[in-house]
């Protein structure tokens, strides 16, 4: 087991420069989004408390609907996770999200809603932004003490249902992300099985040693916590990754598990690798499909 753990972090480390190309400012409080694009939406910086160890204030970004200080109507939620090395800048920097969100919207093709883009990385120590990030995603998945996933329904998603005017029932909360943020996204809402309705997981960071651990509270009995989770299936599970991605076989691996389980959800393998071309597309193909 130690030898499989120590081949698997050998690899998460190589794809840690893959997953992100955010340009990130060094001695700064936060890193600043790369991007010239002007939003049809409003794009608010909220900070919040945050309760794991480390600084207790973080950073997250929020994208409302144009007209949502017009008007007296509840939205949809849907939370999206960034990768290694990632914060969270990153689905907009590199993932165009604001623009295919503008355009979906406009064209009917997306219900409106509201966006949240949260900082997920275990340690947010502002000194060196890039440092923290890296240890972040090691400590997070290889320690497996999932701090800042055991807090993030309290941290993040009653903080916006207290802030905004959401619909705060399961089918109108919507969870995923990429790569890390991926693996992040199904271990919440395998442990919040009545809170997130819509899960897409692009290119996740699944193996076996992690769908089994027993390192921690949160991440052992996952087993027994997506037999809850299914017995009540989410409108929509899905599952996405590039057949020449280098986890591509770990995830071959997750969709014939969960069909053996005979646990309902889709399953895309698609031309590409762990790269932003991809995720930008499985993020837009995912968000057509929210609230249907």
């Amino acid at each position: 087991m130690k030898c499989l753990r120590f081949i698997y972090l050998s690899i998460v480390i190589l794809l840690l420069g893959a997953c992100s190309t955010s340009r990130m400012a060094v001695a700064i409080d936060y890193p600043k989004i790369d991007s010239s694009y002007s939003p049809k939406g409003i794009l608010e910086e909220r900070i919040y408390e945050c309760s794991v160890e480390g600084p207790k204030e973080r950073r997250m970004f929020v994208y409302l609907p144009q007209d949502y200080y017009n008007n007296t109507e509840r939205y949809p939620v849907f939370y999206l996770l960034h990768g290694a090395r990632g914060n969270e800048t990153s689905w907009i920097s590199n993932g165009d999200l604001l623009q295919n969100i503008d355009s979906l919207t406009a064209n009917g093709l997306m219900k409106e809603c509201i966006v949240v883009l949260p900082n997920t990385n275990q340690h947010n120590d502002d000194e060196d932004y890039g440092k923290s990030r890296i240890k972040g995603a090691v400590e997070s998945f290889f320690e497996n003490d999932g701090r800042v996933e055991y807090s993030f329904v309290n941290d993040v998603v009653k903080k916006i249902d207290s802030t905004y005017r959401t619909i705060p029932e399961k089918n109108s909360r919507a969870i995923g992300g990429l790569s890390i943020g991926a693996l992040q996204s199904l271990h919440i809402s395998a442990n919040h099985p009545d809170t997130f309705g819509y899960i897409g997981l692009f290119s996740p960071m699944v193996h076996p040693f992690i769908i089994h651990s027993e390192h921690s509270s949160f991440f052992k009995g996952l087993k027994k916590k997506q037999e809850i989770q299914f017995a009540t299936p989410p409108a929509l599970y899905w599952i996405m990754i590039g057949k020449t991605d280098f986890f591509y076989p770990r995830i071959k691996w997750y969709h014939n598990y969960l069909e053996r389980k005979g646990y309902k959800h889709e399953y895309l393998a698609s031309p590409g690798g762990h790269q932003w071309y991809n995720w930008e597309e499985y993020c837009i193909m995912f968000m057509k499909r929210l609230w249907k």
